[in-house]
């Protein structure tokens, strides 16, 4: 497995204001609020809590297909989080960095992934397990 590369986001980043559509788009029946519009968007505000800790993680590989992230997605990871069992978190397992989802058991920690083709990680008694930060978003490519 390649090594995931976090990107810090500047503490004094600049907001990403982006013109929204002025009407909502259906994905199935036209909505009843299509005539709402909100102005536009800070996608600095709307996707970042703590801009000092959150960095940007290229995936690698298809152990996560499963949770939407694939190979060469980015993900907003803050470190300021306190990781919780089931969240998507990049793990520091040994020394090697792994994207996984957090499970707690009263057994132990298990790192699961989530794609069938790929074993589940039991941690080890005697491993050095690291939490290094939470995925908040993933941005997915579309093409």
């Amino acid at each position: 497995m390649r090594a995931l590369l976090p990107r810090a986001i500047a503490a004094d980043l600049s907001p990403a204001v982006l013109a929204a559509a002025p009407v909502a788009v259906a994905c199935g029946f036209p909505s009843p609020a299509q005539d709402y519009y909100d102005g536009p968007l800070d996608l600095t505000d709307m996707l970042i809590a703590d801009a000092a800790a959150t960095f940007v993680v290229r995936a690698s590989g298809d152990s996560m297909t499963a949770a939407g992230i694939s190979d060469g997605d980015e993900l907003l990871v803050d470190r300021s989080l306190r990781p919780r069992s089931g969240d998507v978190v990049v793990a520091v397992l040994d020394g090697e960095l792994t994207l996984k989802r957090l499970e707690v058991t009263p057994h132990g920690v298990i790192l699961r992934a989530e794609n069938a083709e790929h074993p589940d990680i039991a941690v080890a008694e005697l491993s050095e397990l690291a939490i290094w930060g939470v995925a908040t978003y993933c941005l997915h490519h579309l093409r």
